[in-house]
């Protein structure tokens, strides 16, 4: 990748939020796009949309067989596709959380599998994991989700020492609160508690005034690209003034004292 023709780019589930604007500032950047939905879509912008069910192991090989196909080569991948979930963790049956791994979990590990040997042929490439404050933080109510978080750190910190003998590296971007649609995406758990009930609502409040603080999603769209043609990357970029503040608190206040005024912060008794 240069500044003159950085590669081509392939930016799972970019729809919407935060993957729409990660694909249109990659192609504002010189980088030729495919983007991924689950239904087919279109864009103006030069992006090419392509349908992918990133849980599906077909779909997920033709996906990087077409672009290979129409563009020979895939210099940089973004993992954005995801799901929320947001619930007491016990509210949750193993099935349901089994699907939030099966698309943000084992998802990123399909479409990274399936773009490997192409970069390691090319003998460079760049990979991107969508992360998120909650892969480094406790996120009461959001248990579950955060774990797929948590799992995604260690997988790209770890696969980033083992691809780089190949030209190929690897890191994460991690965002805080972001203005889109992924609130009211949610999915619920499928096993309501109504012990939860009061402690669920002063989460969904809390949640929802954070959100309407939060960064617009090019905020986050911008640190991918910086992430994606830094020339010496770093393993993770905080996206936004919020992310960064919580990154350094956590690395930096006593555990004790981040236990207590992320409660305080949440409504949550201290």
């Amino acid at each position: 990748m240069n500044k003159i023709n950085p590669g081509v780019a392939l930016v799972t589930g970019a729809s919407t939020g935060i993957g729409y604007a990660t694909a249109k500032a990659l192609q504002n950047a010189g980088f030729r796009v495919f983007g991924t939905s689950r239904r087919a879509a279109e864009r103006s912008d030069g992006v090419t949309m392509l349908t992918c069910d990133v849980t599906d192991d077909a779909s997920v090989a033709k996906l990087v067989d077409d672009v290979l196909a129409r563009a020979g080569r895939i210099d940089l991948l973004v993992n954005n596709a995801g799901m929320g979930l947001f619930g007491g963790a016990e509210e949750s049956s193993t099935a349901q959380a089994q699907a939030l791994f099966n698309v943000n979990v084992f998802g990123v590990f399909r479409v990274t599998n399936a773009v490997l040997p192409a970069m390691r042929r090319q003998g460079k490439g760049r990979i991107v994991n969508l992360s998120s404050v909650q892969g480094f933080i406790p996120a009461p109510y959001f248990a579950l989700y955060s774990s797929t978080k948590h799992a995604i750190e260690g997988y790209s910190e770890s696969l980033d020492h083992e691809l780089r003998p190949f030209g190929i590296r690897v890191s994460l971007v991690e965002p805080a609160y972001t203005r889109t649609s992924f609130e009211d995406n949610l999915a619920a758990p499928d096993q309501l508690l109504d012990i939860y009930d009061s402690a669920r609502a002063g989460m969904t409040k809390a949640v929802r005034k954070s959100m309407e603080k939060g960064d617009a999603p090019e905020v986050v769209a911008e640190t991918v690209l910086a992430a994606a043609i830094d020339p010496a990357p770093k393993k993770r970029y905080a996206a936004g003034k919020m992310a960064r503040q919580v990154s350094f608190l956590r690395r930096f206040v006593p555990a004790s004292a981040f236990d207590k005024s992320l409660r305080k912060q949440l409504g949550l008794p201290v």
